[in-house]
């Protein structure tokens, strides 16, 4: 079984969201990690998508090929412990992707980048602690702590992703608060989307959609 959605977006963009979504319009979804009947392999239960991407990737060519049965992924990036990796900034990864599954269509959840980045700020410590510790593509160590860094970090993802895909018409980037964005995404993929809300909310951000 091949690949037919997988998401760039950063995390807090609406990933927790689109999954449910992408779930419940049939597709086998992997967000951020393997969860429950998302495999069969017990050494796989758990394991982070980011992790798994990358080793079928080095393994076999194939970033995807350790997770027969996935169609679609809506978060892939890490930031644990040590780890930290981001997929969705690596364009060496996604052609391969595109090569191995030529049918996959790319989407780019987004939102508001200030809005994004005050989710992040609440997101545990994601904001004020992990981003400026950790070594992440276009935010190095020591950098992220602010909004404006925060920010700059954000758009300038999107403004990459938007140069390599223009003209891409298996390319979608959609904003999660944008209501037409469940039609969107439906006609894009080519399949009927039979819920859209809110999933994942930071309490202290409730009327902002969250990761």
């Amino acid at each position: 079984m091949s690949l037919i959605a997988v998401n760039l977006g950063l995390p807090k963009s609406g990933t927790t969201t689109l999954a449910k979504a992408l779930r419940l319009a049939g597709l086998k979804v992997a967000d951020h990690r393997l969860r429950g009947r998302q495999t069969e392999d017990p050494a796989l239960k758990g394991a982070y998508v980011a992790q798994l991407l990358y080793r079928g990737y080095f393994e076999t060519g194939d970033p995807a090929a350790l997770m027969p049965g996935i169609t679609a992924i809506s978060e892939m990036s890490m930031l644990h412990g040590a780890h930290s990796i981001w997929p969705q900034t690596d364009l060496a990864l996604i052609a391969a992707l595109r090569r191995h599954h030529p049918q996959v269509r790319f989407l780019a959840s987004s939102r508001d980048p200030f809005a994004m980045s005050q989710s992040m700020l609440a997101w545990s410590n994601l904001g004020e602690a992990r981003l400026p510790a950790s070594a992440i593509p276009g935010l190095p160590p020591g950098f992220g702590e602010t909004s404006r860094q925060r920010m700059q970090w954000i758009e300038g993802h999107y403004a990459t992703l938007r140069h390599v895909f223009r003209g891409d018409d298996a390319f979608l980037e959609f904003d999660i608060a944008d209501p037409g964005a469940p039609a969107r995404i439906a006609a894009f993929l080519g399949r009927p989307l039979p819920w859209w809300g809110r999933m994942n909310a930071n309490p202290a951000f409730r009327p902002a959609v969250a990761r």
